[in-house]
Parts: structure tokens; sequence; C-alpha cells
């Protein structure tokens, strides 16, 4: 309900974009633009074809330049950098997080670059060198490395001191990471803790030391599962020695939670999250070529097992009427299981451990759902071609479809991922073309033997 609320209010915002910029005044869409954050405003202009849209980002606060480059999706982002001078660039980066900059800086000018960093200090550029040096989805990726650690062996009243000289923190900020002398990670001390308890108390008494820090280069997918287990607002990162390198926020996993089911979706369907929705036809068209032509390969394929079951067709024609009742009831019941084996294994639920479980599972499921069906469509073929033996033929070869159908659904996503492809980008057409050809052959070669 959150999920479709918010795309609801992006829709009516849209809208009111739109019925502004068709009067041709600038003022109210300037003004509806900057009571957004950035994260909406990316939203809207990843919605605009690209004029309007050139028009519109024109009109938003130069200050929030930086935050809304980090939010639009990779291909909207360079066309809006195209757009803009090396000054504004430079400027609108300036006052960016270490770990959102490396996000974008691959998608900079090599000049605008070389500005950011000279005019950065030594520090910051360490930093930024150090979280660019590890992949992108992982959790040394996604770390900020500007972090404020304490020592255990100070009191309380010397921490908040040291708070008060520095004068701002990192937000957000709910607890502080203690170190030891040479920066290994101990444990956590709570803000509450620090604001609440006797000045006097040393730190090593109040911290917690039970809490796990994340290993620097665990995967972006398994970090958002330790932040749901733990009810994490921020999170330490260390590497191997269990030195503190940086932390990981709760925004950035809210990231990696929406990119990754974006992801999901839209490979499903052969597309990148990341393209402009509105980018040119041919660009289009040239990046679903592929897909579509793999699709074609796999009908030929489909056809060319049809084929061999000519004659049976030239009998009965009826049997041409069934087959995608039968292909399609399959292919339903596969994706069911497909779906649910990709987000299994996308959060970790699904391995070694539990696959034959869950394989038993879905294939009692099938058996059931099949012979359920197959008594409907038994039926209705018995009624419709009054042919009694049909309707004997079309009901088995929907429980052999279904069944197939989920015993595909859990194995193609464990093959995929054995051969290093996506099953999210190619599980579905994989899972399709079974489907398909078991069921055109379980019809077709049932009706050979009982009906001719």
């Amino acid at each position: 309900m959150a999920e479709f609320a918010r795309h609801e209010k992006t829709e009516r915002q849209l809208q009111r974009l739109s019925d502004a910029l068709k009067t041709g005044r600038l003022q109210p869409v300037r003004r509806l633009l900057n009571s957004l954050p950035a994260g909406e405003i990316a939203d809207l202009l990843e919605s605009l074809p690209p004029e309007p849209r050139n028009l519109v980002w024109e009109l938003v606060d130069p200050s929030l330049d930086g935050e809304i480059l980090v939010h639009v999706a990779d291909e909207v982002r360079s066309s809006l950098i195209e757009a803009m001078e090396h000054e504004e660039l430079v400027e609108a980066t300036s006052e960016l997080d270490l770990d959102d900059l490396a996000d974008i800086l691959d998608d900079l000018p090599d000049q605008v670059i070389k500005q950011i960093l000279t005019v950065m200090d030594r520090t910051d550029r360490e930093r930024l060198a150090q979280v660019l040096s590890y992949p992108e989805h992982s959790a040394g990726g996604l770390m900020d490395p500007e972090v404020v650690t304490i020592r255990s062996d100070v009191n309380l009243d010397v921490v908040q001191r040291y708070l008060r000289m520095r004068g701002a923190m990192p937000e957000p900020a709910d607890d502080l990471f203690v170190t030891d002398r040479e920066g290994r990670y101990l444990g956590r001390l709570a803000l509450a803790d620090l604001l609440c308890r006797e000045p006097d108390l040393p730190v090593e008494e109040i911290i917690r030391r039970g809490d796990r820090a994340i290993a620097v280069d665990l995967s972006a997918a398994d970090v958002a599962t330790e932040f749901e287990h733990n009810d994490w607002v921020s999170a330490p990162v260390v590497d191997p020695a269990g030195r503190l390198l940086g932390r990981i926020t709760i925004d950035d996993v809210v990231d990696v939670i929406r990119e990754e089911a974006e992801h999901n979706v839209m490979s499903m369907a052969g597309l990148d999250e990341e393209d402009d929705m509105f980018a040119p036809v041919f660009a289009s068209s040239k990046r679903r070529a592929l897909y579509l032509g793999v699709n074609l390969i796999t009908a030929f394929v489909a056809g060319w097992f049809v084929g061999i079951f000519d004659h049976t067709l030239e009998q009965v024609v009826a049997l041409a009427v069934l087959m995608p009742v039968v292909a399609s009831m399959g292919g339903i019941a596969g994706s069911q299981t497909l779906t649910l084996m990709i987000r299994g294994m996308a959060t970790g639920r699904i391995g070694p451990g539990n696959t034959s479980a869950l394989l038993n599972k879905e294939l009692a499921v099938g058996s059931l759902n099949g012979l359920l069906w197959a008594l409907v469509v038994g039926i209705v073929a018995l009624l419709w071609f009054r042919l009694p033996m049909l309707g004997i033929v079309a009901a088995l070869a929907i429980v052999i479809n279904l069944v197939m159908g989920a015993l595909a659904g859990v194995l193609v996503p464990i093959v995929l991922r054995r051969l290093a492809i996506d099953p999210a980008l190619a599980g579905g057409v994989v899972l399709t073309t079974v489907t398909d050809v078991v069921g055109f052959v379980a019809l077709l070669g049932l009706g050979s033997v009982l009906l001719l």
C-alpha cells in the first residue's frame, strides 16, 4: 500500500507539472519543483520526455543538482550532465557525500573530475580512492568513509566535549563507533547513552560489544539483509583485520532494495532499470532486439516440435484449439514457481540445504493444481467437441505440463546461476520454452496414441 501511495503521489505531481508547463508560465513550475526533495524531483525528471526534461532541469535550484544526479537512472544522468557546464558540475558535486560522489564520478567528464580532485583536501581524496577501490555492489562500494570514532578509554564527558568541538556529525547519526589504538572496531556507543548517562562513566563500560560489523567485501544484497535482520540505522564496515573503514546508512540500503526490485522486474522483460524510458526509438529498439531474437529462436524450437505432429493435427483439428490452453497453464504455473525461486535466491533464503524440500513442495502443488484444472479442461473439451477421449487427452496434458512447469521453475534458475547467468534475465524465456515444448508434445503425443 505504501508503494502504491508513493506512485500515486508521483503521478499527481507529474500531472501538476505537465499542466504548469502547458501554460507556458515557468514560475509555478519552479515553485513546484523546489518544494520537493531531490529524490522526488529525480522521479519527475525520469518521467518526462527529453525536451520538457531539459527545460525543467534548468528550473531546478542549483543547490539540489548534485543530489538529483545521484538519484536519477544512469542514462538520464548522462543526458543531464551533457547539458551542464563544467563549472556547474563542479559546484553541484562539491557538497556530496563521498559515497554518493563515488557513484557518479565515472559519468563526469575527465576535466570535471580533475577539478573536483584538485579542490579536495588530501584526506578526502584518499577516502574517495578507498571507496572507488571496491566493487560498486559491495559494502566497500556503499560505505561512507567519513565516520566519527571514539576510544574506549575515555569518559562520556570527554566524548561530549569532542563532539562540541567538531560542531557537526554525519547524518543520520544514531551511534558512535568505538575503536582501539590500531583502529580496530570494538563496538557502538548509542547517542542516547551519551546524553542520558552520567558524564564520568567510562565508554568501555557501556558500549555494545556484541553488535557485529559488516565485512568490506560483503555483497550489497547481503548488506540489505543484515540491516533488515538487525534493524540498523547505520552499521560499521571493517576490513579482514577488523579495522574500521567507514559506515553504511539506512538511506543507502533503501536504494539497494529499490534497485534490486527494479532490476528483477525489468530483467524479466529483457530491460535495464538504468535505461531512459524516453530514450531515442532506434536506441531502444536496438537494446530490445537481442531479447526478442532469443525469444524468436525459442519459439521456432517449440514450432519445430509441433511440426513433428502435423499429421495428428490434420486428423484431429480440435487439438490445435487446445494447444495454447495447455501451454499457457504450464507457463503460468512455472512462472509462479520461478518468481518464488528468484526472490528466494536474491534474499538468500534458498540454497543447497532446502532446495530439495522446496522442489518436493512445488511438485506436489503442481500435481494438485494439475488434477484440479485437468478436470475442468477435460469437461470443457468434452462438452465443446463431443469427444470423450479428447477430454482425457487434454486432462492428462494439463497434469503433465503443470508438473513440468513446477519442476522447471525450480531447476531453471539453479542451472542458470551455476552458468553465471542472471535468472531474472533469462529464466522466463527458458521456462516458457520448456513449458511450451512439453505442453505441445504431451498434448499432440497423447493425441497421436489415443485419438488416431
